[in-house]
C-alpha cells in the first residue's frame, strides 16, 4: 500500500505542476491585458489632460466679449451719471436764482411814478426770462388748469360754484421746470 500510496502522490504532484504551469501563461496574459487597459487610461488621461486650442480659444473668446461688454456698460453708466449729475447741479444753482425772479415779479406788479425805473425793471426782467430760456428752464402753466400733484402745490381751497372740480383759480408763487425735472413747484389755490 505504501507503494501506492507514493503513486498517488506522485500522480497528484504532477497534476498540480501541471496545472500550475497552465495557470502561469494565463495569469501572464491577464496580467498583460491589465497592464495594456491600465497604458489605455493613462493615455486617455493623458489626452484629456492636454489643453485643447479650441476650446482654450472659445474661453479666452468669451471672456474677452464679457469684457468689452461691462467696459461698455460702465462706460454709458458714468455717462448717465455725468449727466444727471450736471442736470442737478443746473437745477439746484436755478434754484438759488428764483427768489430774485420773485422780487422782479413784485417789482414789476408796485405801481410807480419814474417810468424810467420801471423800463430798467422790465429789462431786467426779460433778459432773466431769455437766460432761463436759454438754460430749458420753462414756467409750469398753472392759472385755469387742472389741479397736478406732479407739479402743483395747493396751500388754499375756495369754494366756486362758476369754477370746474379742481380748476386753478390763483397763483400765488410761479413753478419752473427744467426738462422733466421740477425745480420749483407753482403755489395755488384750488377750487372746490
Amino acid at each position: 500500500m505504501s507503494k501506492d500510496k507514493k503513486q498517488t502522490a506522485d500522480q497528484e504532484q504532477e497534476e498540480v505542476i501541471e496545472t500550475s504551469a497552465a495557470q502561469t501563461p494565463a495569469e501572464e496574459i491577464e496580467t498583460e491585458e491589465t497592464k495594456a487597459e491600465e497604458t489605455k487610461t493613462e493615455e486617455t488621461k493623458t489626452e484629456a489632460s492636454k489643453p485643447d486650442p479650441a476650446a482654450d480659444y472659445a474661453a479666452l473668446n468669451d471672456k474677452y466679449l464679457r469684457l468689452c461688454a461691462e467696459y461698455d456698460n460702465f462706460r454709458k453708466r458714468s455717462q448717465k451719471e455725468k449727466d444727471s449729475l450736471y442736470a442737478d447741479i443746473k437745477a439746484e444753482t436755478l434754484k438759488k436764482f428764483l427768489p430774485v425772479y420773485d422780487n422782479l415779479v413784485r417789482a414789476l406788479d408796485q405801481s410807480t411814478a419814474d417810468e424810467a425805473y420801471r423800463r430798467g425793471v422790465e429789462m431786467i426782467m426779460t433778459q432773466f426770462n431769455t437766460t432761463m430760456e436759454k438754460l430749458g428752464v420753462t414756467e409750469i402753466e398753472s392759472l385755469g388748469q387742472k389741479f397736478d400733484p406732479a407739479f402743483h402745490n395747493a396751500v388754499m381751497h375756495v369754494e366756486d360754484a362758476e369754477k370746474g372740480e379742481n380748476e386753478i383759480v390763483e397763483v400765488f408763487q410761479k413753478g419752473f421746470i427744467m426738462g422733466d425735472k421740477v425745480i420749483r413747484f407753482a403755489m395755488v389755490k384750488v377750487a372746490n
